[in-house]
């Protein structure tokens, strides 16, 4: 059955090669043809990455990743500059990038579309950090690896779907740019398929992280799976709750008591004890002022926080003798100024009474006796 359809908007249309459908949209990620096709919609008018981002729903990354995909491919070359980062202040002795001339970007098919972009990776705001570049060559050379494609199949099996052009893409970049084995990254897939984590996106962002915790074979990323694992089930079990996992505020916590503060479980297992002992209820927050006041004192072994404890013990109780020294200091005075004759000021400038009524009270009733044994 053939299709014959018609779209409602007859005018101001944005035209497309030819030759970019047949030779380049299939093979391309379909976010990327979405970048490619905003571009052309926009040609000759200046869009930024940050515009394309919002208008489309992407990250800047990735928008950034779309445009350098384009210009590897050929489809967009340098001519005129349209797209490009936000501009910064130029530096002392620096002229701006329009008083030197301008860079463009034409689309290389022919055809009525001109698509113009200055690609701007965001290694430049991070130059110690490798920018992901995907590209159809990358995997066109890897696939003769037959250890690559071993990868892919694998991967394919154990994540139960077949892989996109871009997924090979990624990880094409994660076996050829940052250098991961085939082993390691066999290990990746089957973490993440374990924790029921089939997104691409989620495998690339675990990847790039043990890469620059500088983890290099499966092996290290088995023990430092297994102690996340085992420090974290640990503290949930101490506050109760191992019936769920922890929620990302608590696992950031964590992270930082056993990562960024180095501490043992055993010392964070203390400091839960005493949270619940405290306030009767989990609380990590709680349990984290517990856990600085300790980094800022220097602990970092159980004995360590016995030691604490008993400072602290003799502080309070230097503390409480101070201050009943200060009490009976305080009652003293107050003593001996009550001993202390009535001074003739203004208000005892008269004569104080000295009667005893006791001695009056006991007479009154001696008399009273008297007059009852008369009668």
């Amino acid at each position: 059955m053939g299709i014959n359809m018609k779209d409602r908007w007859g005018i101001q249309a944005t035209l497309v090669s030819n030759q970019f459908i047949d030779s380049y949209m299939a093979q391309a990620n379909g976010e990327y043809v979405k970048v490619y096709l905003y571009v052309l919609r926009n040609q000759g008018r200046q869009v930024s990455v940050e515009e394309i981002a919002d208008a489309l729903n992407h990250t800047e990354s990735d928008v950034s990743r779309a445009l350098s995909y384009w210009k590897k491919a050929g489809v967009l070359t340098d001519e005129t500059e349209a797209v490009r980062e936000p501009e910064k202040e130029p530096e002392a002795g620096r002229t701006r990038p329009e008083e030197k001339g301008s860079q463009s970007l034409k689309q290389q098919p022919s055809g009525a579309a001109q698509a113009l972009f200055v690609p701007a990776p965001a290694a430049e705001e991070e130059p110690g950090r490798m920018v992901p570049v995907y590209s159809v060559e990358q995997v066109n050379r890897l696939s003769g690896n037959e250890e690559f494609s071993q990868l892919l199949y694998i991967a394919q099996k154990y994540m139960n779907k077949v892989f996109t052009p871009r997924d090979c893409q990624v990880f094409a970049y994660l076996y050829e740019a940052l250098g991961m084995s085939s082993e390691l990254l066999e290990y990746l897939v089957e973490y993440c398929a374990q924790n029921n984590h089939t997104s691409m996106r989620y495998l690339e962002t675990v990847a790039i992280s043990w890469h620059d915790k500088g983890i290099k074979t499966a092996q290290e990323a088995k023990d430092y799976c297994s102690s996340y694992t085992r420090d974290s089930f640990a503290v949930m079990k101490a506050f109760g709750l191992s019936s769920r996992k922890p929620a990302a505020p608590e696992q950031a916590l964590m992270d930082k008591w056993f990562k960024d503060y180095g501490f043992t479980r055993e010392v964070v297992l203390e400091a839960c004890s005493r949270t619940i002992t405290a306030i009767h209820s989990p609380s990590f927050q709680y349990a984290d002022r517990i856990l600085t006041d300790w980094k800022k004192a220097g602990v970092k072994r159980r004995e360590d926080i016995t030691e604490l404890d008993a400072r602290r013990f003799a502080v309070t109780e230097e503390d409480a003798k101070g201050k009943e020294r200060r009490f009976q200091k305080y009652g003293a005075a107050s003593q001996g100024q009550a001993k202390k004759p009535a001074s003739n000021n203004q208000f005892h400038n008269f004569k104080q009474r000295d009667t005893d009524y006791d001695a009056l009270m006991l007479k009154q009733v001696k008399e009273w006796v008297g007059q009852t044994e008369e009668r």
